[in-house]
């Protein structure tokens, strides 16, 4: 009896051992493709980014402050990396996004953005890099600052933040305006722009203002609100980003050195309050975005689909929805938006981070206190 008894034992630990479990997969029929959507992990407290490493691990982070190493194969909230900074979890602040350098296998680096604590209660955006150990504990060293937002403020919304490795090895991280939608016109302030910098901190020589006399050295754009996604375009490595407008005007843009993106004086939404925004859509001197939503969708996370195991979808760029739950599908020709597909509507919560990533999946993080990993390929 005692062998009978041990067998049972055995095979119910063998059934219930994370890769052998059954994960829950959806199958839809899109537009133009059939796809899969795996469920891999959840029982995160609002996930805010997710970084693939050259082994299919991936970081994940939490806006309360932790990151995870999650191995998709055998998933499990246990493995917390150690060494993350104290960040400003409030609001809309905290740990926010994650990268990973292209050339990790040699540097072992990473990056990521953070509401960082400052003086009173105040809080600024902030980017570091780090060293994530090899060892069995997962733990950051080698912890430093590239770039600290010099004022900060009060108040818990509009940190941003995305961070991308550019092709020239340089670093594009999306700052957000904190609330305070005058200061994205000011060129010495980095509020409300896209900040771009060397790996090690330092001012790129062909930044548009990069000797500080017409504006910050470390501005690419200015005249942006909430940015929440950000992108390099895999066919020509142009950078795009996506902010949240206020009552409508969501943008998409294609941020270009020195160039003006026009939050607060144009917008195609209006305030809270319905009031208009500035002086109204157009401005000379002012960029248009390259595509918009009104209402509002509260975009955040943005990817282009670069992989093979979905024909239908190459090239095209992708959105997570907050608002609406949802996952936009664009079709980009010759730099213009020619059509949208609205997917997954309602089907699993707010979209925070969407990701094409080394796997050739497409990833999202669900933003919620149960939150979720879930990995969309093509239908078998």
């Amino acid at each position: 009896m005692r062998a009978v008894f041990l067998l049972f034992v055995f095979i119910a630990w063998i059934l219930d051992t994370p890769a052998n479990a059954q994960r829950q997969i959806d199958n839809l029929q899109t537009e133009v493709a059939s796809i899969k959507i795996e469920h891999v992990l959840s029982g995160f407290d609002h996930p805010w980014g997710i970084a693939m490493l050259p082994d299919g691990r991936v970081l994940v982070t939490e806006r309360s402050g932790s990151m995870y190493l999650v191995d998709p194969e055998n998933p499990k909230l246990d493995r917390p990396v150690k060494g993350v900074p104290r960040v400003f979890a409030k609001g809309q602040g905290g740990l926010l996004d994650v990268a990973v350098d292209p050339n990790f296998s040699e540097n072992q680096t990473i990056y990521f953005t953070y509401s960082e604590p400052g003086v009173g209660g105040n809080a600024g955006t902030a980017l570091a890099s780090a060293k994530l150990s090899k060892t069995a504990q997962p733990y950051l060293q080698e912890l430093k600052v590239l770039y600290s937002m010099k004022t900060k403020t009060g108040g818990g919304i509009h940190f941003g933040s995305r961070v991308v490795v550019a092709p020239d090895g340089t670093l594009f991280v999306t700052v957000s305006d904190r609330g305070q939608k005058e200061r994205a016109q000011d060129p010495f302030d980095t509020a409300g722009s896209i900040v771009r910098l060397n790996k090690d901190g330092s001012i790129p020589k062909d930044n548009p203002f990069a000797d500080g006399t017409k504006g910050s050295p470390y501005i690419w754009s200015i005249g942006h609100r909430s940015i929440q996604g950000a992108v390099i375009e895999p066919l020509n490595g142009k950078f795009w980003s996506l902010e949240h407008g206020a009552k409508g005007g969501d943008e998409v843009n294609r941020p270009e050195a020195g160039k003006n993106y026009g939050w607060p004086v144009i917008s195609y939404g209006t305030h809270y309050s319905g009031a208009k925004i500035g002086v109204g859509t157009h401005k000379e001197g002012m960029e248009q975005p390259v595509y918009y939503w009104d209402p509002s969708i509260a975009p955040s996370g943005l990817a282009f689909y670069d992989g093979e195991d979905i024909p239908g979808w190459k090239g095209n760029l992708f959105v997570g929805a907050l608002k609406f739950q949802l996952l936009s599908r664009l079709v980009i020709e010759d730099g213009k938006v020619v059509h949208e597909e609205q997917m997954l509507q309602g089907e699993y919560g707010r979209v925070r981070d969407v990701k094409f990533l080394a796997d050739g999946a497409l990833w999202l993080l669900t933003d919620d206190d149960d939150g979720k990993i879930l990995r969309i390929t093509g239908a078998d």
